[in-house]
């Protein structure tokens, strides 16, 4: 038996969905260790900035977070998460439901958290960052396109198309707009790297691609690369000193194959967030990704544990939850599960469940030997799709097919080239303009 992931329509909350563990147990308890510290680490990073977020630096000078509280911002109760976690969530459970990456899936879930409160700590999406939110409703209106254009009856079947049929009609993943650089990528991207640990390269790439569904700016897409590698070397034992090096990026080029990285994230890669006076020299927990990157970094930089890290990220203020949980996922993954607090463990909301996801996770992550074909993504996302280069690609395959599954679609339906241009035309146009918070 495995793991699996109720539907929307469910509307069961995390903390009651049954919880089944791998039936093998693993032999690397180290590395299972390190997997699950970062993902309790994320949400334990998310619910410790819970009450706060949104407060301001001063605020938190004066009465600094010392543990999990409950009300605040949201009124939420200790140890409750936000969409950080909501969202980490989403994309473990396509990468575990799916045993691959699978961005229209991820999407997908994401969609059923925004509009229907899925894997929410409360049953509602109650925090959202505006570029995911332009994101998410540019992704809802290309998929109405296209069930308008191929004649399907409801969204649920649209939601069920296989990633082949999302291939087949050039269906357009990236949903963001060029310049969203928030900080949302970055906050739920913890189970990729777990996911491919085994295959560096592939874990840095997908890392990218995880960015670019909601967040279109380049230097978006090579925070979570960056990110990535550091997650991918945690999980394989490298040394904070090795981690925090200025020689990093360097001494793990042939992980970022031919796309260097981007100049801000060299800058954090060189060491910019090293500075001993932290929030005095400059390190803020704002909302764009560039910043919330080095202030995580700092948190770890600038601690020996895992709790001193965690509230140092939270009292910078701003946006507390992202910053904490951000740095959570590295953290966690240096220091472990067991050097976490226990009692932040034992506060966290659905904690079994997470602890459920990361085995996994480590069960089912890809060897080299089962890494898909996906083909990478250009640096720059191309918004001029030509519609008879993609129609010369795409004769042979114009049907798509109907399904009341989950799994696979029974039932074809053609249409006409002439139809096709013009979903086809209409998919490649991108949906309002996204603020760069999260």
């Amino acid at each position: 038996m495995e793991l699996t992931f109720p539907s929307f329509d469910e509307k069961k909350l995390p903390d009651e969905i049954k919880i089944i563990r791998p039936t093998n147990k693993p032999q690397d308890t180290v590395t299972l260790d390190r997997i699950t510290g970062s993902l309790i680490g994320l949400a334990i990073g998310d619910a410790l900035g819970a009450s706060v977020e949104f407060r301001p630096q001063s605020y938190l000078a004066a009465y600094p977070v010392t543990g999990m509280m409950g009300g605040g911002t949201w009124g939420l109760k200790a140890g409750q998460w936000t969409d950080d976690t909501s969202m980490a969530l989403c994309l473990a459970s396509s990468l575990i439901t799916k045993k691959d990456f699978n961005p229209y899936d991820q999407l997908v879930r994401y969609k059923w958290w925004y509009k229907h409160g899925y894997l929410s700590s409360t049953g509602h999406c109650f925090d959202i960052g505006n570029a995911t939110r332009a994101s998410l409703e540019e992704f809802y209106a290309r998929q109405m396109q296209l069930k308008r254009e191929f004649g399907y009856k409801t969204e649920y079947e649209i939601d069920q198309l296989p990633l082949s049929a999302i291939k087949d009609a050039q269906f357009n993943v990236n949903c963001s707009k060029n310049d969203a650089a928030g900080n949302g990528a970055l906050m739920r991207l913890a189970p990729v790297p777990l996911f491919f640990y085994q295959t560096p390269q592939s874990a840095v790439e997908f890392s990218g691609q995880s960015a670019r569904l909601t967040h279109g700016d380049d230097v978006a897409f090579d925070a979570c690369r960056y990110y990535g590698a550091l997650i991918v070397a945690a999980v394989n034992g490298e040394t904070k000193g090795s981690l925090l090096s200025n020689q990093f990026y360097i001494q793990h080029q042939n992980w970022f194959g031919s796309m260097p990285l981007h100049k801000e994230i060299v800058d954090i890669a060189n060491g910019s967030f090293k500075r001993p006076g932290g929030y005095g020299d400059g390190i803020r927990g704002k909302g764009h990704i560039v910043p919330a990157l080095q202030a995580a970094l700092w948190a770890f930089w600038s601690t020996d544990t895992f709790e001193k890290g965690a509230l140092n990220a939270v009292n910078l203020g701003d946006d507390t939850d992202t910053t904490a949980a951000i740095f959570g996922q590295l953290a966690g993954a240096h220091y472990g599960y067991r050097k976490i607090p226990s009692i932040w463990r034992e506060t966290l909301y659905a904690n079994q469940l997470i602890i459920c996801i990361a085995e996994w996770i480590h069960y089912l992550g890809y060897p080299s030997s089962q890494i898909s074909k996906t083909p990478t993504l250009s640096r720059r996302r191309d918004r001029s799709l030509s519609v008879s280069s993609i129609q010369s690609g795409y004769r042979g395959k114009s049907k798509l097919k109907r399904s009341h599954s989950s799994d696979h679609l029974e039932k074809s339906k053609k249409k006409s080239h002439h139809n096709l241009s013009r979903f086809l035309t209409n998919l490649v146009v991108c949906g309002r303009r996204s603020a760069d918070h999260n």
